[in-house]
């Protein structure tokens, strides 16, 4: 029984993430009905307000769900949201036995619709692929614990460590396939973030060139204390397809301010902002308006204080068989620095995947050792 469980799991999980980066601010959630151990309905979440997975199973499925046991990613909703409870279509369509991979952390949510499920005489296990499930919304669920969204900082290096030339030489860093990646992920994020410097400095479009059709460009964030963003810049942008937010201190000049606005861009004045951005309150604002996740692909000083303010959740380091090297070349993370190897900020879950020449390692910031 676990072999088939997980094998229909794994099905559901591919259907989810079809979605990747379309359903903020809800999680990604794939279905399939399966009856004499054949599927015979598939469902996934498209975007938020569409059918949830369950019900387009059971809308392909038909008479077929009777007696047949749902594989579903994330535990059926039981509360009234854009759409109708899943577990009362479930329970109509006759299915026997329902698998969950995990439970839904949002508190409408969470154990209730199991609890429901099995009030109603329903088989329900619970936990099958759970790690895989919470890793796949990851943004989500960190989202719903927090009310922020979930962090990447994104570096493009040398081996030595290095992201630019001593003359701020940066193009490109790492190949082709791996500024593929990078797109990809800008594809599937809600936002990438960036200081004012690397805008100065490098006038990124900060958008996603795939080349396909059903690509999207995320909110572009801005952190800029003064609002010395140019006008001219390529963030700033009528004919993008790419929102721009401007985030401010409170120092920033008001008249600036309207001029940013009516090239289009939104400003944010951060709160508790007196002179320098709080990135955590940004996040936090950024939590609000529902953006579940934020790729940060800015220089030194941005990611260092990124780190020293606790707001990154996973690292992704791009490294390239190069070496730059000089004493005041840039490096991945700027600040001041620490003072002991026992202040080192630590990875877990490590992960190493290659692209041609280039090798990405990705991991998790281990907050408890970092609160310890």
């Amino acid at each position: 029984m676990l072999e088939t469980d997980q094998k229909w799991m794994r099905r559901a999980l591919e259907l989810a993430a079809r979605a990747r980066g379309r359903t903020s601010p809800n999680p990604m959630v794939g279905a399939v009905l399966v009856r004499d151990n054949q599927p015979v309905g598939e469902g996934f979440h498209a975007y938020a307000g569409s059918e949830h997975a369950e019900v387009a199973a059971l809308n392909e499925a038909g008479s077929a769900a009777v007696g047949a046991t749902l594989y579903v990613s994330l535990e059926p909703c039981c509360h009234f949201g854009r759409t109708p409870p899943c577990v009362e279509q479930i329970l109509r369509g006759g299915v026997r036995r329902v698998v969950a991979a995990c439970e839904d952390p949002n508190p409408a949510v969470s154990g209730k619709g199991i609890a429901r499920l099995r009030t109603a005489g329903l088989l329900v296990d619970v936990g099958i692929l759970a790690e895989e499930a919470s890793r796949l919304n990851e943004a989500f669920f960190t989202h719903v614990r927090t009310g922020r969204p979930f962090v990447i900082l994104k570096v493009a290096a040398s081996l030595d460590g290095k992201i630019a030339t001593r003359t701020g030489d940066s193009r490109w860093i790492t190949g082709e396939s791996a500024r593929r990646r990078v797109h990809q992920l800008r594809n599937e994020v809600d936002a990438v973030l960036a200081g004012i410097g690397t805008i100065l400095r490098d006038d990124p479009q900060l958008t996603t060139r795939l080349g396909i059709a059903d690509q999207r460009d995320p909110i572009r964030v801005i952190v800029d204390n003064l609002a010395r963003c140019p006008l001219r810049a390529k963030v700033v942008n009528r004919a993008s397809t790419a929102p721009t937010i401007l985030a401010v201190s409170q120092m920033a000049p008001q008249t600036k301010l309207e001029s940013v606005r009516q090239e289009g861009m939104e400003v944010l004045v951060v709160e508790n902002s007196p002179r320098r951005v709080s990135l955590e309150r940004l996040m936090e604002a950024l939590g609000k308006r529902g953006i579940l996740s934020v790729m940060i692909e800015g220089g030194a000083e941005i990611n260092a204080s990124a780190l020293r303010e606790g707001i990154v959740d996973k690292v992704l380091v791009f490294l390239a068989p190069i070496l730059i090297g000089g004493k005041s070349t840039p490096t991945a993370v700027g600040g001041e620095g620490i003072e002991a190897l026992s202040q080192a900020l630590r990875l877990r879950d490590m992960r190493i995947e290659r692209f041609d020449g280039d090798i990405l390692i990705e991991g998790y910031i281990d907050k408890v050792e970092a609160r310890s």
